[in-house]
């Protein structure tokens, strides 16, 4: 067997959870591998709207295994009101839900530190969300950390050495104002609440699993041009977003991984702040954003908008390794008289078509112009409904990118998606 991939091609909020939950029936395991509680998948279904943060998308679907892999930084005082409202909802976890030993706590201190970082970097700031991601994954790359599986291992003395380093940088280097005492008692209830859960050697579990037959999705939290690595650094999330990065943080060989499923919007958002070369400042934009309801699902933020950005795709495309494409809220564009789709750049008057060493604001984009399709794609059941702008479109994509677009998304509900019999 192999793990099937699943991740974003751009700055993130691409609908991967929504596509998780629809392929969720065809795995026995669901996992995520990076990232920490600022991402938000939003799920709907049944009339219900939910938004989770650190647990896979495939937890309302009762005869899975979900796995949160080793490379997830978890703050427990979220993951305790994400399990509260899971389990308002008649969904017991006890069995459903496994946790990597190896996985990372974020800690009331490490926020504060996010805080007082980003107020430090002045205009520089990168517009963290200030979940304390950045400390966490800082102190895992330094040999710090705390983990999972450190919760039965002298936990309160490695939880205060830690502390002091932080307090210590804090007044020292920062001289940060702060109160954590109130965080940090419902930090305590929440590693409570952790404790009771089915901890792992996820890297064993899951191997353990493809040999005995079973069917892996690996989801991922951010988008690509969020990667540490390979994104529009320095305003990037901190960990590896990419493929790759599932290797990583489930502990699986490059050898098992099967299909990469790249999830897009028909056209692009970010939150924060950042490069954006086909970003809309007009009624366009204005009109994506208010179609869309383009507002962070963590955080609350106005998404930026803008057309689809086929240099940043085709790139993402390469570094992933992408197999088969996603294309998400494409009838937020139904009643666009012109879409436009950016096939290259204008890079200190010269014209490119891969993305630069450094992308700035600087960079002007160059695009291909489409007649809208002007349909009401919500009530479309099957792709023989597809008008021939939209499949114009569609076609335009695949051609570029050489990879085909097997499901459409026409609407935020699970029922309103399309996959395309493509051979």
């Amino acid at each position: 067997m192999k793990v099937d991939v699943l991740l974003g091609l751009q700055w993130g909020d691409e609908g991967k959870g929504k596509v998780v939950d629809v392929l969720t029936p065809k795995y026995d395991f669901i996992t995520r591998f990076q990232g920490g509680p600022n991402a938000g998948h939003t799920l709907e279904f049944n009339k219900i709207k939910h938004v989770l943060h650190t647990i896979p998308s495939g937890i309302f679907r009762d005869d899975k295994i979900n796995v949160i892999g080793n490379g997830v930084v978890i703050d427990p005082v979220i993951f305790k009101k994400e399990i509260e409202g899971i389990t308002k909802l008649g969904i017991n976890l006890s069995k459903t839900l496994f946790i990597s030993k190896k996985a990372h706590l974020i800690l009331p201190s490490h926020r504060i530190l996010d805080a007082a970082s980003e107020a430090a970097k002045g205009k520089s700031k990168i517009g963290s969300t200030l979940k304390g991601i950045g400390p966490t994954y800082m102190d895992k790359t330094g040999r710090n950390g705390l983990r999972i599986g450190d919760i039965n291992l002298n936990f309160k003395e490695k939880y205060d050495a830690l502390v002091v380093k932080h307090r210590l940088m804090l007044d020292k280097l920062y001289e940060f104002e702060y109160d954590i005492t109130e965080y940090e008692s419902e930090w305590f209830e929440g590693i409570k609440l952790l404790s009771q859960f089915q901890l792992i050697d996820s890297e064993q579990f899951l191997n353990d699993g493809l040999k005995d037959g079973k069917s892996i999705l690996a989801e991922g939290a951010q988008g690509t041009m969020l990667d540490v690595d390979f994104g529009s650094y320095p305003f990037v999330t901190s960990s590896n977003t990419v493929c790759a990065g599932a290797c990583t943080g489930l502990g699986i060989a490059p050898n098992r991984i099967g299909r990469v499923i790249g999830i897009f919007k028909a056209y692009c958002t970010r939150v924060g702040m950042g490069p954006f070369p086909t970003e809309l400042f007009d009624e366009d934009g204005e009109k994506l954003k208010v179609n869309g309801n383009e507002f962070g699902s963590t955080t609350g933020r106005a998404r930026r908008c803008g057309w689809l950005d086929l240099v940043a795709l085709k790139y993402s495309i390469m570094i992933n390794g992408v197999t088969e494409l996603t294309m998400m809220k494409s009838d937020v564009m139904d009643d666009f008289d012109t879409i436009k789709i950016c096939t290259s750049y204008l890079v200190n008057g010269e014209e490119v078509e891969h993305v630069p060493y450094e992308m700035t604001d600087d960079i002007k984009p160059v695009y291909t112009e489409f007649k809208g399709w002007k349909t009401d794609m919500t009530s479309v059941t099957h792709e023989n409904e597809f008008s021939e702008e939209f499949n114009t479109y569609i076609d335009f994509i695949e051609q570029e990118t050489g990879v085909p677009v097997k499901i459409v998304s026409v609407g935020p509900n699970r029922a309103q998606t399309i996959e395309r019999m493509i051979d």
